[in-house]
């Protein structure tokens, strides 16, 4: 865990943005109180950094919303011992929550500027428990799998077999599936045996899934 000075903005976020929302993971939100959002988002204000909306990092991407990214962190009922794939880094905001609740992440962005860019500052923040891929999220990360969780961060038209089949046996994946243009669902899916169980949650909407032009 990467000790940070107290900040009164994010502290402010999360009682007035996410708390109300209902999320409840006491865990989730500790981090999301400490963790400096405004870091992750260069050439913006820091009010802007931390208001209730999804906010441009540029490359046609952005960091999403803060109550979303709570809630799905909150949907992978992470207890510490966890290995995690994230389907596209980003800024890396979420991957900073996710390193500090479980014990590894792995994470893959097909933008290879913006890898470089969060893979810089997670490394200057001091995070040793992530491992970095620049590569079509699409297909996951074969290398290291299975994994207890996986969070996608990117809107599928359906759920992605390669990543659906790197999930472990009782592992939660959370992924927002739909077209792009519209509102999508925002699925939890729990890996039971050989079968799949999913629940549509909330309504949200995310930037297109990046795949490859080679795919």
């Amino acid at each position: 865990m990467v000790d940070y000075p107290r900040n009164t903005q994010a502290e402010t976020m999360v009682s007035t943005q996410i708390k109300p929302r209902g999320i409840y993971d006491g865990e989730v939100l500790k981090v999301m109180e400490r963790i400096p959002r405004h870091l992750f988002i260069s050439g913006k204000s820091r009010d802007i950094a931390y208001g209730d909306y999804p906010v441009s990092i540029g490359h046609a991407q952005t960091i999403s919303q803060p109550y979303i990214v709570a809630y799905m962190t909150q949907a992978l009922h992470l207890r510490g011992d966890e290995r995690v794939l994230e389907i596209g880094t980003g800024s890396g905001y979420q991957t900073a929550i996710l390193a500090e609740l479980c014990k590894e992440v792995y994470t893959v962005e097909i933008i290879e500027v913006l890898l470089k860019q969060a893979r810089r500052l997670l490394d200057a923040l001091g995070y040793s428990n992530i491992r970095f891929l620049h590569a079509d999220g699409s297909m996951g990360w074969r290398e290291f799998a299975p994994y207890d969780r996986i969070i996608v961060t990117a809107a599928a038209p359906v759920m992605p077999a390669a990543i659906k089949m790197q999930l472990k046996d009782n592992g939660i994946m959370v992924i927002p599936v739909g077209d792009y243009k519209k509102y999508q669902d925002l699925l939890v899916v729990r890996k039971i045996g050989n079968r799949f169980q999913t629940e549509e949650s909330i309504g949200c909407r995310f930037v297109p899934l990046v795949e490859s032009k080679k795919n």
